[in-house]
């Protein structure tokens, strides 16, 4: 493992990607009221947009899920077939296909690409949007669901024998899978959540615990809190923090971006999406998010909260701004306290991605070396 994991990620089609990428959270969203219906898949695009993340230096692209988009795992092989070493971060909700069949999905996926598959395991924080894919298991009830799912992920993928399992939500008998996970024990599981239920399962399944970008202060708890969580179970864990950086040649520039891309977002958003949508406000996350932005619009030297206010907290909506120095500095911050991976993602999706390759991402790599030599 390499001093700091950095992580993107991609769409299916660029016109919807450029569109939607502000007001739709990054760990599965749905489409806004006020949304057209997209456009197909654009193949040329995925691949375009992978090779970016590769070129630019990216571990990993997380591939998002939601009841209306592309099906991650068709997404993460094609785009594994366009590339040479980038890794797929693939988001999936328990609750719609049996952990048994989705530990082989993984599996398979993770023999044919050579070790490059990882899950994220969402448990979903909008009860309008499992509904939309037919599912009314409530709040806590999903993170139950996860737990026995993530449970049984790691036990398809690693026992030798055949076992029978009788939980909550999931039963079956003498399960024993004949494909095995390229990458050894098995398939790294990332999870997020900010109630105590989902710190509870992330800190005894995870392998590595997915933050929003909080003030610095705030990480630092949460990552001794799960730490401590986890410890409980004979577990380490790592953390990622997830932020969007708006990057200028100055840090004037940089501001004057910020801004440009709030004023169009607030111009789209309109009344779909806000602070005081009960969709969003399921989200223990969300209502964090929105906290913080009610107490300040700057944190930190350069957390910038005003995105994460006008579209509702909607997912990773906290962002970084200044020049490429300037923000290698805050994220290497998170990484001092204990974050040793980061999910960014742009508000010009592929620009961004290639743009952050020629300084940005060298720069936080080098800082993370220096300080673990």
């Amino acid at each position: 493992m390499s001093d700091v994991e950095i992580m993107g990620m991609i769409g299916v089609n660029q016109e919807r990607d450029a569109s939607r990428g502000v007001t739709v959270s990054l760990f599965g969203g749905g489409i806004n009221p006020a949304d057209e219906i997209p456009a197909g898949i654009d193949p040329e695009y995925i691949a375009e947009f992978s090779q970016a993340h590769e070129n630019s230096d990216f571990d990993k692209v997380l591939i998002g899920y939601s009841s209306a988009t592309a099906d991650g795992f068709g997404v993460a092989g094609y785009a594994a077939s366009r590339t040479d070493k980038l890794g797929f971060l693939i988001a999936h909700r328990p609750g719609f296909v049996a952990p048994t069949v989705t530990a082989r999905q993984a599996a398979t996926l993770d023999q044919l690409t050579g070790g490059r598959i990882s899950m994220h395991i969402i448990s979903g924080g909008s009860d309008l949007e499992q509904r939309r894919d037919g599912d009314w298991a409530d709040h806590d009830a999903r993170y139950r669901r996860s737990d026995e799912f993530m449970e049984i992920l790691r036990r398809v993928w690693t026992e030798t024998t055949p076992f029978d399992y009788d939980g909550e939500f999931y039963r079956f008998e003498q399960n024993l899978s004949e494909v095995r996970t390229y990458q050894k024990p098995h398939v790294p599981l990332y999870f997020g959540g900010a109630s105590e239920g989902a710190k509870e399962v992330g800190a005894k399944r995870a392998d590595v615990y997915a933050l929003w970008g909080e003030p610095l202060e705030s990480i630092r708890e949460q990552i001794a809190d799960i730490r401590g969580r986890a410890a409980k179970y004979g577990r380490e864990i790592r953390f990622s923090v997830s932020v969007r950086p708006i990057l200028g040649d100055t840090e004037g520039e940089a501001w004057e971006r910020a801004r440009g891309i709030l004023d169009r977002i607030q111009s789209s958003v309109g009344d779909s999406i806000g602070p005081n949508k009960p969709s969003r406000l399921q989200s223990e996350g969300a209502r964090r998010l929105l906290d913080f932005a009610a107490k300040g619009e700057l944190h930190d030297k350069r957390l910038w909260m005003p995105i994460a206010a006008a579209t509702g907290a909607a997912g990773n909506t906290t962002a970084l701004v200044g020049t490429a120095e300037q923000v290698a500095e805050s994220l290497l911050a998170y990484h001092d306290i204990g974050a040793s991976a980061f999910i960014i993602r742009g508000f010009d999706p592929l620009q961004d991605t290639i743009d952050w390759g020629k300084e940005l991402i060298p720069m936080v790599r080098e800082g993370a070396a220096a300080r673990s030599s």
